[in-house]
């Protein structure tokens, strides 16, 4: 018994040795698509190395800021991207707050600046601190906590619980360079 495959490739092959041309054409539309598909692979992996660029010289632009000027930083990028009543309230005694912002839609946000070198982490209670003043402290209705470094796992799992957002260096730079979104969203 003769598979469907096999029956395929026995019609192909008289169809090619009955019709040559056919059979060139078939091979250039074939090599046409390959190269097609090599030319945008590339193309995308050289857009991405040029976002990932831009994106490493945004952090690094903000590891070299003192802590307030990266609240004011934060503060800007705030009121670039449309939120009003843009106010930095960092500093000792600031319950988890660095600057506190109405972002467009009318929600009130509470963000908490962590300017750390690439080989620190924020860990799970700073994140606690800001899930414990936000709302009763500060009045937010969200809240995210931005760093020019990560994460660790307790931290990430902990924000997950209580819905608290976590920007990490790459998703700052995101912010910044305006390849990703605001922590709003």
């Amino acid at each position: 018994m003769v598979s469907g495959a096999a029956i395929g490739v026995i019609v192909l092959v008289s169809l090619l040795a009955a019709h040559p041309v056919l059979g060139v054409l078939m091979i250039l539309g074939l090599l046409g698509a390959v190269v097609a598909t090599v030319v945008r692979s590339v193309r995308r992996r050289t857009e991405a190395r040029a976002v990932w660029a831009a994106r490493a010289q945004h952090v690094e632009a903000y590891q070299n800021m003192s802590p307030k000027e990266f609240e004011h930083a934060l503060a800007f990028l705030c009121q670039r991207d449309g939120c009003r009543d843009v106010r930095v309230v960092g500093g000792s005694g600031d319950l988890g707050a660095d600057v506190i912002a109405t972002v467009p839609d009318g929600r009130r946000l509470v963000l908490q600046a962590k300017r750390y070198g690439p080989n620190s982490t924020v860990g799970s209670g700073d994140v606690q601190k800001v899930n414990g003043t936000y709302q009763h402290a500060h009045g937010g209705h969200l809240a995210a906590i931005v760093t020019t470094s990560r994460f660790t796992r307790p931290a990430r799992d902990y924000a997950v619980r209580v819905g608290i957002r976590l920007f990490d260096a790459d998703a700052l730079a995101g912010w910044t360079s305006r390849t990703g979104p605001a922590p709003w969203h």
